[in-house]
């Protein structure tokens, strides 16, 4: 079979032939899958990058979930986060704990490029939060992002009552179906959060100065919590003391780490009920053998190879 590979940190991804995984014994607690579609995350980049604290192993094969079909015909989704081998191969040796059967009539490359950005906001408001109100609020930093478009709707899925975008392009964020929208300005210390009143959740794509800035900017002595969850911008902030003792403040982050593998697996099935209520989003689709031709194609979509 054929695999995308890495044998450096940092180097394009190739096509190779690779071994095919036997296929497990009917009392195995692994699963075999030959995969249809995988999406190309952010944490996919890092990974092949070798700068994420989840992949330390060479050869490196990318890819941390996808869509594919049991041996014995059902249409599943799978996560290889727990497991040394990635999503970029033909056929993949999955934990059963890792796997979930799909409602019928989902579009597989849709559920390859949602259900990781997806993952994101899902088990930081699922997962790292307390006590969250009925009809509870949520500003998403990054909103524009397609971590932060999906953020949107899984918020509303789970009961968010007013949701507040912030990020550069206006029109995009007006476009998105969003209750405010705030223009994040240059330098990021102009952005403007004076009418932002109390919000329950932060949900931080962004990181950096402007993360900074916004907390700086909270009136309210309400709980707000903050989950950080990505950093488009940069991967440091400087915060100074006196900001954490004055506001009623918790600060969170979310990801692998933050939450187990374990409550992944209980939330994964709900999930994928949930990606039904998704709004589409924009993909390109490309083969995985063409990998080393798009890997660093600059694109708004979210790429998903297909096999």
């Amino acid at each position: 079979m054929y695999s995308a590979q890495v044998t450096q940190w940092g180097e394009t991804p190739k096509y190779v032939e690779t071994p095919k995984p036997e296929l497990p014994s009917t009392d195995s607690n692994a699963i075999q899958i030959e995969v249809q579609a995988t999406g190309l995350h952010q944490i996919v980049r890092a990974r092949v990058t070798g700068t994420h604290y989840s992949a330390k192993t060479l050869p490196h094969t990318p890819g941390i979930d996808g869509v594919g079909v049991t041996t014995s015909g059902q249409q599943v989704y799978f996560s290889t986060l727990a497991i040394p081998f990635g999503s970029y191969s033909k056929f993949v040796n999955v934990p059963r704990a890792d796997v979930v059967s799909l409602p019928e009539g989902v579009d597989a490359v849709q559920v390859a490029a949602a259900m990781n950005p997806m993952l994101a906001s899902w088990m930081a408001l699922r997962t790292r939060t307390t006590d969250l109100p009925s009809n509870f609020s949520v500003l998403i930093l990054g909103a524009t992002s397609a971590s932060g478009k999906i953020a949107i709707d899984v918020a509303r899925h789970l009961g968010a009552r007013r949701v507040i975008g912030v990020a550069r392009n206006l029109s995009a964020l007006q476009s998105l179906g969003l209750d405010e929208t705030i223009q994040m300005q240059d330098p990021v210390e102009n952005t403007d959060f004076s009418n932002l009143g109390h919000v329950d959740v932060i949900l931080d794509y962004v990181y950096g100065p402007i993360t900074a800035h916004l907390l700086e900017s909270l009136k309210t002595m309400q709980l707000v919590q903050f989950l950080q969850v990505g950093t488009l911008s940069t991967q440091v902030m400087e915060l100074e003391g006196a900001l954490l003792r004055s506001k009623n403040l918790v600060m969170r982050g979310s990801g692998p780490g933050a939450w187990t593998m374990e409550r992944l697996r209980e939330e994964l099935p709900l999930m994928a009920q949930a990606t039904k209520a998704l709004k589409r989003i924009d993909v390109k689709v490309a083969k995985l053998s063409d990998i080393e031709s798009v890997w660093d194609e600059k694109t708004k979509e979210r790429l998903v190879f297909i096999l």
